[in-house]
């Protein structure tokens, strides 16, 4: 017994003690949990408190319907295919099959990107992250304001910024491109700094905001001009219905010589639990020294990289040939519709609403309040979940996010709530 009792104790110690290895101090910058997971704690709290009642979610872009059948029945076929000796297949090529690069080539760039250029993974997140590892710490960010919060948080972990300066909500070192009705949702690019960097997302994320033709013109030239990197995300592209609103950044003369673009099959195909996706690097991409981008990324999807899987690989080939790519199209048009009625509902509210039409996403301003505070609004009087705008930076205070991802009948169930809880006000331009 004594001899048990020394080992537990010795077990406690060892669990509580120190290793020598210090804390990357660049984490120790980041001021709360990433922002989806912290909305998940709060809704969580609000079930806890109200036990049975249901809770619709507007909030976190997660997408909820089935795969269509024709990606779902090339997935079953590859996985079973899996389990004989003559379908099963191991270690693929890092860059991606080659037929699904041709693929997303024609059916998504008409051939203006070559395959050879198309680097298939396991989503735009992770290359997100790889690229920030790609380029190395101390370069220095622009941002649209407000964003997706990967794009700074990445910037925050490997060594770009400073510290959060609890004033402007800004971490210092990165140049935040303040987008909003004012101003198209564009960046003043005349007025601000070059930086080595600029994430860009169009349609964007959280406003809905799609670029113009013009407005991407301008972008290009303003990297070009300062040596700058886009790295473009186009994870909501096929959302995009004006025709003045290109569905990728290579539709612009130049884009070639400074820019990066990812995508997802993600909202696209409902591929969120499936993971897959795609980054463009161009061949005429070059480092200051004339050094390829193209081979760097190449080196490290090798190292850091097996490829995705073949079998999420057989789903995306489905999605890039006829059947699959209208199935594909009929789901993205269930959420388009989706957006439709939540922005429908809102402007008759009297809010100023945007987004809802170029992408799944309806940015809607309570002007004078926190977005915290309204987020806990509508979820006490609706149990409803949105996503407070201040979590996609700064200019986002005083709007939340409404997302068109989720069932026809929640939607709606939604809409009916929201109305019977939110007066009528006089709308704010």
């Amino acid at each position: 017994m004594r001899s048990t009792i020394g080992r537990a104790r010795v077990a406690s110690v060892r669990c509580c003690a120190s290793t020598r290895v210090e804390r990357n101090p660049n984490f120790a910058k980041l001021q709360a949990g990433y922002l989806f997971p912290e909305v998940a704690r709060r809704r969580n709290v609000h079930a806890e408190k109200h036990p049975g009642e249901k809770i619709i979610s507007l909030g976190i872009g997660d997408t909820t319907e089935p795969i269509p059948e024709p990606i779902m029945r090339a997935l079953v076929n590859k996985a079973h295919g899996m389990g004989t000796l003559d379908g099963y297949s191991g270690y693929g090529a890092e860059q991606g099959q080659e037929p699904l690069r041709e693929g997303i080539s024609s059916k998504f760039y008409n051939g203006i990107v070559q395959p050879s250029e198309i680097f298939v993974s396991d989503g735009s997140k992770c290359d997100i992250a790889r690229l920030q590892l790609m380029f190395g710490p101390g370069r220095t960010i622009a941002v649209q304001d407000p964003a997706y919060p990967a794009y700074v948080d990445t910037s925050v972990m490997v060594g770009d910024t400073g510290e959060m300066d609890s004033a402007s909500q800004q971490f210092k070192g990165i140049v935040y491109m303040p987008c909003s009705a004012d101003n198209d949702f564009f960046p003043d690019l005349d007025n601000l700094p070059a930086t080595d960097l600029i994430f860009f997302c169009s349609p964007n994320n959280p406003t809905g905001a799609a670029a113009t033709r013009t407005q991407l013109e301008k972008l290009v030239a303003f990297a070009r001009k300062n040596g700058s990197i886009i790295i473009y995300d186009a994870a909501y592209a096929i959302f995009i219905e004006d025709e003045n609103c290109p569905r990728s950044i290579f539709e612009i003369e130049g884009a070639k010589e400074c820019a990066i673009e990812t995508c997802s099959f993600s909202k696209y195909a409902g591929f969120t639990g499936i993971r897959l996706g795609w980054t463009v690097v161009p061949e005429a991409l070059k480092f200051a020294d004339g050094s390829s981008v193209q081979k760097d990324w190449i080196r490290l999807m090798s190292t850091c990289f097996n490829g995705a899987s073949c079998i999420s690989q057989a789903g995306g080939l489905a999605c890039v040939q006829e059947e699959g790519y209208q199935a594909m199209v009929d789901l993205v048009g269930y959420y388009k519709e989706n957006a439709k009625i939540l922005k429908t509902c809102f402007e008759e509210l009297g809010f100023s609403v945007y987004g809802g039409k170029d992408a799944p996403y309806v940015w809607v301003g309570f002007p004078g309040e926190k977005s915290w505070d309204v987020f806990a609004d509508i979820l006490a009087k609706c149990s409803i979940v949105t996503t407070p705008g201040s979590g996609f930076g700064p200019a986002g205070e005083g709007f939340v996010r409404a997302s068109a991802f989720g069932h026809r009948e929640d939607v709606l169930e939604a809409v009916e709530r929201l109305k019977k809880n939110f007066e009528v006000k006089a709308k704010v331009a």
